[in-house]
């Protein structure tokens, strides 16, 4: 009897679990064609040329007046943006927003519609192209609730404006619609949502935490100039490898010995790049780095540290002023702490408890990840937030792959790996009848 019990628990659960609506699931089959397209044919960072275009094809079909291109980056080149807007009666304004851009990252999933794309990078590297942060998943996921809220208009009331975002992981494309007068142009929102793919939770969950959620980013540069020669004789030149390994040790000290342990806080040099052959001591060495922080303190320690080693190291090396180290912020590509706002967060939970069933919404965990999405809300300063926003986590990971993992103590490939493999039927219902929940219940 208690067997029996179980059984028909677990039936009800999946009952309850298998309420896909109407508007999603009517759209499932055609979203994962989108999915694996996308997937096979990632862009990078300022070229999203071929994934903005498809975005923009299924708004205008979706109904969705659409305008592309919309961006300015700080050299004048154009973005790919898109906007669309639906209007549906007087009410708020809801600007949900996804991202469209890939990593310069050699797939290795193994998967049918695995990437084979190679290019060249900024610096004229040859890279592999691969989505693997999964903005593959978020650019399906936007353009399927953007669907669904235009088959479902009885359901909400107000402006739907949807934002697909160019270049979030150079962090400066949200900066690049802004300054392309953005709401000057197509309204401004009342509250800004959206999410993003995890490999901590199963697909079919999503997770939610409300304030500070993602950690602020800057990308610095720096460049190690020595005096360059033979490799046989370095003590006649001032050898710039040398100095750019000591310089990579010292700047951890920086967060081990001058943040304070309870203000988290990540430095890493992402990019070395020096020399031509083995046998020649280079002129100079160039480094590319990111720092994470939860509050503008520890962010300007960091930068204060990579200037004073920076400094140390032009003197202890009796380098000349014209060969110091320079170390170079770029504000363009830096984004602030990822803030929820608490009362709206509050309100986006109950809207996917109410959704998906109060055991698919997990409480999610701060990140020092960093997200350009805050930027929409902010002022003009980045300083403040203006206009409340929400960016909740989905669930990406095969259900029994993750549980074997946890079981055994270690993680599934993440984002920014070479192996990120959301499961994409789950994953894409679940964002989208999410996402479309939580729009229709703010647009009330």
């Amino acid at each position: 009897m208690k067997k029996l019990a179980t059984t028909l628990m677990l039936l009800f659960a999946c009952v309850l679990r298998a309420g896909t609506p109407p508007a999603v699931e009517s759209q499932i089959a055609s979203l994962l064609d989108t999915y694996k397209d996308i997937h096979a044919h990632p862009e990078l960072s300022h070229h999203e040329a071929r994934t903005s275009a498809i975005l923009a094809r299924g708004l205008r079909e979706a109904g969705y007046s659409v305008t592309e291109h919309v961006g300015v980056y700080p050299d004048g080149s154009r973005a790919f943006g898109v906007v669309g807007i639906l209007r549906n009666g007087p009410g708020r304004t809801l600007l949900i927003r996804g991202d469209m851009d890939a990593l310069p990252i050699v797939e290795e999933t193994g998967l049918p519609y695995a990437s084979h794309v190679l290019t060249k990078n900024a610096s004229g590297q040859d890279v592999g192209v691969m989505h693997a942060c999964g903005h593959d998943v978020h650019t399906t996921v936007l353009l399927g609730t953007a669907r669904a809220l235009a088959a479902t208009r009885a359901a909400w009331r107000g402006t739907v404006m949807i934002i697909g975002q160019p270049s979030e992981e150079t962090i400066d494309g949200a900066k690049a619609m802004l300054a392309d007068h953005l709401y000057e142009r197509f309204g401004r929102p009342d509250r800004i949502i959206g999410l993003h793919d995890t490999n901590m939770l199963a697909a079919g969950t999503v997770g939610i935490v409300p304030g500070p959620a993602a950690a602020s980013s800057t990308s610095v540069d720096v460049v190690i100039r020595g005096i360059g020669g033979h490799g046989s004789a370095p003590q006649v030149g001032r050898d710039p490898v040398t100095l750019a390994a000591y310089y990579v040790t010292q700047i951890q000290t920086i967060v081990s010995r001058e943040e304070d342990p309870q203000d988290p806080t990540v430095v890493t040099v992402g990019s070395i790049h020096g020399g031509t052959k083995r046998n020649i001591i280079p002129d100079e060495v160039k480094l590319e780095l990111t720092t994470r922080s939860y509050s503008d303190r520890s962010r300007q320690i960091v930068i204060d540290g990579l200037r004073q080693i920076a400094a140390g190291i032009t003197t202890s090396a009796n380098l000349p002023a014209e060969k110091a180290v320079t170390v170079t912020v770029l504000e363009n590509e830096s984004t602030p702490v990822q803030y929820n706002d608490p009362a709206m967060t509050a309100q986006v939970r109950e809207l996917l408890v109410k959704a998906l069933g109060q055991a698919q919404v997990k409480e999610a965990e701060r990140l020092m990840g960093s997200e350009d999405v805050g930027v929409f809300g902010m002022s003009a300063d980045l300083k403040r937030y203006e206009i409340p926003v929400v960016y909740f986590r989905l669930g990406a990971m095969d259900p029994e792959k993750l549980a074997a993992a946890t079981a055994a103590g270690r993680r599934l490939p993440g984002p920014h790996t070479s192996r990120f493999e959301p499961l994409p039927k789950p994953t894409l219902e679940t964002g989208v009848t999410a996402m479309t929940a939580v729009a229709s219940g703010l647009l009330q």
